[in-house]
């Protein structure tokens, strides 16, 4: 019966630009496109996801017990059969952005970075400062290229010489507007459709839509049943040190985890094939390898299964230079047999990035499946491969 639902709701997904889904197993995909828009416009960075927080527990409502770890992460969780294989679906909800960490005299905001930033995406870009009376407008700002010695020209800008204007005459006026050091800066990006509709260009899908996958595959396994407890998490502090999988994987204690986010997606100028070969909108990425850990091959053979039999395109991903909640989860106690998951994405870490709708849709009703199938005898079968 399962089965039948997950192949029903992907023949569904790739007739999307009929925008005729049928009523009733997921929601129409108008209804999909709001949430996406709402993930990824709302402000939570790393270590101030309280907004992003809030707009997933609306989403799921009373579709999953809820509970938390003690560092913010939420958990959703669907119950299964007494002594079933635990399952952990593991999305971080954090993106990046700044925090304050002092005013000048002239009134402008130093800050420093929550995550990883490149210097050359920062200059001129709008912000959102998260003062005490309320959001404020910024922008990050420089010494003007103008000014700049011939040999200053030939550098990239250092963050440490980045500042934040909000309008201020100076630091009392700021201080008067709300700003206080401590205070959480976010990327200022509004959400559009670009093309035929399919490609999205938005802030923080990393990893906003890997949360949004998540939440579909909650939301798909509060209908029916499963061979399994499954734990949805959208973990915090992903983009600081993977700091939210540590508590979480440390207060469920699963068997098998697959972990669901972003990676660098190919096919442009300058991008070459052996580097990124993911593209958008030629499905869901499937980790090969990553800096923080190499995917359980059992559980990776069994995505690849599960795909060809649904007939759900699919990517692999090798990233050398990065990690996910993976890196954290995998290692937990006597070890965890874990699967990353990718979104291929554009521009990742900057204030816009670009996504393919197609691809995430893939990713729900794959990992919605795989969780059909993972009962104890599977799990069983995973252990000795």
């Amino acid at each position: 019966m399962f089965d039948n639902i997950v192949a029903k709701c992907y023949n569904q997904c790739v007739a999307f630009q009929t925008n005729l889904l049928k009523e009733g197993y997921i929601p129409t995909v108008n209804k999909k496109m709001e949430w996406l828009k709402r993930y990824s416009e709302t402000c939570g960075v790393s270590g101030f996801e309280g907004p992003m927080k809030t707009l997933l527990l609306e989403r799921m409502g009373d579709k999953a017990k809820v509970s938390y770890d003690k560092l913010g992460s939420v958990i959703f969780t669907a119950e299964g059969p007494k002594n079933a294989p635990k399952l952990m679906l593991a999305s971080h909800m954090d993106e990046i952005g700044f925090m304050v960490k002092h005013i000048t005299k002239e009134g402008f905001l130093r800050f420093v970075c929550l995550g990883g930033w490149w210097e050359q995406v920062m200059l001129s870009q709008r912000v959102t400062v998260h003062g005490k009376k309320g959001d404020l407008v910024g922008v990050i700002g420089s010494k003007p290229p103008h000014i700049l010695t011939p040999e200053e020209r030939t550098k990239v800008t250092k963050k440490s010489d980045m500042y934040i204007d909000i309008g201020a005459s100076d630091e009392a006026e700021a201080r008067l507007l709300g700003v206080e050091e401590g205070c959480a800066v976010t990327p200022f990006a509004e959400f559009a459709q670009m093309g035929d509709g399919k490609t999205l260009l938005g802030k923080a899908w990393d990893n906003r839509i890997g949360c949004a996958v998540m939440t579909d595959v909650m939301d798909n396994l509060s209908k029916e049943k499963h061979p399994n407890t499954v734990y949805g998490v959208a973990t915090v502090q992903e983009e600081v040190g993977l700091r939210g999988a540590q508590t979480s994987v440390n207060m469920l204690k699963p068997d098998v985890a697959f972990v669901i986010d972003t990676c660098v997606a190919g096919g442009t100028p300058g991008v070459a094939a052996e580097i990124a070969p993911a593209k958008i909108g030629k499905g869901i990425a499937i980790t090969l390898y990553d800096a923080g850990m190499i995917p359980n091959t059992a559980l990776r053979d069994f995505a690849l299964q599960v795909a060809s039999e649904l007939k759900i395109p699919t990517q692999f991903s090798v990233s050398e230079g990065g990690s996910t909640d993976g890196g954290r989860i995998h290692l937990h106690d006597a070890g965890v047999l874990t699967l990353t998951f990718s979104i291929p994405t554009r521009y990742i870490h900057s204030h816009q990035s670009v996504i393919h709708m197609d691809d995430y849709l893939g990713a729900v009703n794959l990992i919605t499946a795989m969780v059909s199938k993972l009962d104890s005898k599977k799990y069983a079968e995973l252990l000795k491969d």
